[in-house]
């Protein structure tokens, strides 16, 4: 039987390892479209690319089982003019690229799925929104940019016509993992030191996915052929900020903590060079599409998941 294969493009960064190792613990080869080697691991290649230009990898993509685009340059940062256009540029010319690439094989992938992001849906405290929710953004959000950005990203995917390629656009929530660049290790420190307490008033609905159940969603993605355009990846219970933190304190046994009021969190954020509507805006996303095919969750409430993660990181 021939070994699938699945190019990932963007696969150096946190999400991209989560996806490397799942498909490589099933043998899968795995190419690597990254501008850094990443380490050696079974059934896995990095080919070099830098995101901007056509180059031998495209190659790569002839006969592939399925190309997966995760690049785009963190959110993390404070949004001035220049990180503002190294946002967009990272996502749009990535996509742009892969779109001709897929166009120009004689044996393209029978799917494309490209990164997304829940951020996309409008602000709101009320029932969560599934793939037929509203998106744009909100003046209490201050999300504007963020929205423009996701909008834009999708909108890059669209613009090709890919009559062999199913495409999938994954409107992907905050996913739970142990990962040192992934935000449950902060939220667990906050915690710890007796900060970690309700940001904001705490209102604010948090859509997260356990990093399992991520990798289980794009595989399930890969091999649905009936499923295409947008897809929300993210667990069918989200929860507000407070009960987030809450759940976190439980966990780790940490009796008290004080909260964060938005003048503090407009400070902190200054200092860590970040922003505060990545933790200040409501998200309530819930998996439609996913659960309306059969997909079955192994985490679907925030104790379960960290649980299972702290579990892990004792062994």
């Amino acid at each position: 039987m021939t070994t699938r294969r699945i190019i990932l493009a963007g696969g150096s960064g946190f999400l991209g390892s989560l996806l490397r190792e799942y498909y490589s613990g099933l043998g899968v080869e795995v190419v690597i479209l990254s501008r850094t080697r990443v380490d050696s691991m079974a059934f896995c290649l990095t080919v070099h690319w830098d995101a901007l230009k056509r180059g031998p990898w495209i190659r790569e993509l002839e006969g592939a089982h399925a190309v997966i685009n995760l690049t785009g340059q963190s959110v993390n940062c404070r949004y001035n003019s220049g990180n503002r256009q190294m946002i967009l540029d990272s996502r749009m010319e990535s996509t742009r690229l892969i779109g001709e690439a897929i166009c120009e094989c004689r044996r393209p992938p029978p799917v494309w799925l490209n990164a997304s992001t829940a951020t996309i849906y409008q602000h709101t405290f009320g029932p969560g929104w599934d793939e037929s929710g509203v998106c744009g953004s909100d003046p209490e959000a201050n999300d504007q940019f963020s929205v423009e950005v996701a909008q834009a990203w999708e909108a890059a995917v669209d613009a090709f016509t890919t009559p062999k390629t199913r495409k999938v656009k994954l409107r992907m929530a905050m996913v739970m993992g142990l990962g040192s660049n992934s935000v449950f290790p902060m939220l667990r420190r906050l915690a710890r030191c007796g900060l970690g307490g309700k940001m904001g008033d705490g209102r604010q609905f948090v859509s997260w996915i356990h990093q399992d159940d991520l990798c289980r969603c794009v595989d399930f993605l890969v091999d649905r052929s009936e499923l295409n355009g947008v897809v929300n990846v993210a667990a069918p219970h989200p929860l507000t900020n407070a009960d987030m933190m809450a759940e976190i304190r439980t966990a780790i046994g940490m009796p008290f903590s004080f909260s964060h009021p938005n003048w503090v969190l407009e400070l902190g954020a200054w200092a860590l060079r970040t922003e505060t509507e990545l933790i200040l805006k409501s998200r309530r996303v819930v998996p439609g599409k996913l659960l309306e095919a059969g997909f079955g969750f192994r985490f679907t409430h925030l104790s379960e998941a960290i649980a299972d993660l702290l579990q892990r990181e004792r062994a």
